[in-house]
């Protein structure tokens, strides 16, 4: 398994992003999202723009991503976590390999920050995220105009 990661400084192609996307739309499984919004989440994630940025970890396995993790940037710091994790999702057939806590330690590390994320409450990665020490402290209101 190797592990890589993309940034700002990556000038990542279209055809990268779109590589990842791909697969975080095929795995993200009930709790994804449409494609366009996954490519938009990357373009914000590997923009060279100085209000954006973020990154992108993923495992490789004979060429081909097996786990994804996306986190962007939210440039709130002091009031908002400065990182919000957007995307992970691990194949299914590399779950319960200890690869989705792999991706979410690299995530970690390669950020200066707090981070946020949310998660579904019958989201199985629920228990993944508390590991690591994660925790519930606010109910997510939202409204949709």
């Amino acid at each position: 398994m190797k592990i890589e990661s993309l940034s700002t400084i990556d000038n990542a192609t279209y055809l990268q992003k779109k590589e990842i996307a791909d697969f975080l739309f095929e795995h993200l499984d009930e709790y994804g999202d449409p494609h366009g919004y996954i490519m938009n989440c990357l373009d914000y994630a590997l923009d060279q723009a100085v209000d954006k940025g973020g990154f992108v970890v993923m495992g490789r396995e004979n060429g081909e991503i097996v786990g994804a993790v996306v986190v962007n940037k939210t440039g709130m710091s002091g009031y908002i976590p400065e990182n919000i994790l957007v995307y992970i999702a691990v194949s299914s057939s590399q779950r319960g390999k200890g690869l989705g806590k792999k991706l979410m330690e690299t995530a970690i590390n390669m950020t200066t920050g707090d981070i946020a994320l949310h998660v579904e409450p019958d989201n199985p990665a629920k228990g993944l995220y508390e590991k690591l020490g994660f925790t519930n402290k606010y109910l997510e209101m939202r409204l949709k105009k």
